[in-house]
């Protein structure tokens, strides 16, 4: 490993065994007694063999990495990014050695100190002040060490009229300031964050990512996990995009936040000849009014007036908006047959943290009839949260109807 690769993965694999219920599963009390001696005294009879025992249920094998290679640099600030179960979360665990990898091998230089799912890192019957310390221990750091960026780490999470609560007590906002500014000030090499914005206000969204740079400035290494696209774009100068477990495209970062543009979108059935019309490009913009832009290519549909719509739909089917541009009692839109790429921007005003799928028509006005049609498969949309409050509202309180404000950019 070269001396400014800092961390190096070669045909990493993590493999995991679910359990799956057997088809005869015994319907008595009964019968489960019976199972269970017949189960005992095969696997006596296998393990006596050497072999392994399975009884009951069915297993199968599931690799949540399969073949991850790359290399990262010191100081580069990367971003992971892809669907989720695209394997993002599993791969800094192996990273950050909470888990072992299965096959292949990875190679890290220097201290680790890793912001995972809230819950882990704190032993939740310790005081905060307690488990500052006893996260820096583990890092290898020595009380006088801690003590000296202790006060550092208080005024940055802003708990400190509760440092001597036992932190199973702090709201999931308090438990991951505390735990950002732990890992983030402690001097780690590599700082390995996964959704930290997730959770927390807007203003410690910011904090957040300004100390993220503040440790690339300082010849550190970042990696950063988040589904905020205009965060990672903003931070990240370099990109990972998982598939499958796999890693499916590395580079710049913009090349990668494209690629995965691509990875989201999907055509669908469309009718006569215009079976070409395909996404170039896909970002969900978070600066001003939270808008989904969107360029086509390949429209060919022949001159004349047509309408154009977007339908906004949430992941459980729910209908959430539609925007249009040359209907709603419009005269409609007039299209020249040399015209083939098209940019729509689609404005998402006050919509809650969920899953949305978007459906693109063009609309003859004259026959009423759709010419073409796109769906965009899967758009996590995470806006961060309203000026003033905590969190950002997911979907599951539930959804109505909007006219979504839609523009169009028609391009030779």
């Amino acid at each position: 490993m070269s001396s400014d690769t800092v961390i190096r993965a070669e045909g990493l694999g993590k493999k995991y065994i679910i359990g799956h219920q057997s088809a005869d599963r015994p319907n008595t009390f009964r019968d489960a007694i019976s199972q269970n001696v017949r189960n005992f005294l095969r696997g006596a009879g296998e393990m006596a063999r050497g072999k392994a025992i399975v009884a009951g249920d069915e297993l199968e094998e599931f690799w949540a990495l399969k073949d991850v290679n790359f290399e990262i640099k010191r100081g580069e600030v990367v971003g992971i990014i892809g669907r989720n179960g695209a394997g993002k979360s599993t791969l800094l665990k192996v990273l950050s050695r909470i888990t072992e990898p299965s096959d292949g091998r990875v190679e890290i230089k220097g201290r680790v100190a890793s912001l995972l799912e809230v819950g882990t890192g704190f032993h939740p019957e310790l005081s905060g002040r307690e488990n500052i310390f006893l996260n820096g221990a583990i890092l290898g750091m020595t009380r006088a060490e801690i003590a000296r960026k202790f006060d550092e780490i208080v005024d940055f999470s802003g708990v400190e009229k509760f440092l001597d609560t036992p932190v199973k007590r702090y709201s999931s906002g308090m438990y991951v300031r505390l735990a950002f500014a732990v890992a983030a000030h402690l001097e780690p090499e590599i700082l390995v964050v996964d959704e930290v914005l997730a959770v927390g206000d807007a203003e410690f969204q910011k904090k957040c990512l300004g100390k993220m740079q503040d440790v690339a400035g300082q010849g550190r290494t970042v990696l950063f996990v988040s589904h905020n696209m205009g965060a990672i774009k903003s931070l990240c100068k370099a990109g990972i995009l998982m598939k499958h477990g796999a890693v499916a495209h590395t580079g710049e970062i913009q090349g990668v936040l494209d690629a995965y543009s691509k990875q989201l979108a999907r055509s669908s059935t469309t009718t006569g000849n215009m079976d070409n019309l395909h996404v170039e490009r896909l970002v969900v913009d978070f600066n001003g009014v939270p808008k989904i832009q969107i360029d086509l290519g390949g429209l060919t549909v022949p001159a004349g007036t047509y309408e154009v719509r977007a339908f906004l739909t949430a992941v459980s089917g729910t209908a959430v908006g539609i925007g249009s541009v040359g209907g709603f009692g419009s005269k409609g839109l007039e299209i020249s047959q040399n015209q083939r790429n098209v940019g729509l921007v689609l404005e998402m005003p006050n919509l809650a943290h969920d899953i949305y799928l978007v459906t693109i028509e063009v609309l003859d006005v004259q026959t009423h009839k759709v010419v073409s049609r796109l769906n965009l498969d899967e758009i996590d949309f995470a806006p961060p949260p309203l000026a003033g409050e905590n969190h950002a509202l997911d979907a599951s309180w539930g959804l109505g109807f909007n006219r979504l404000p839609l523009s169009l950019e028609l391009r030779d």
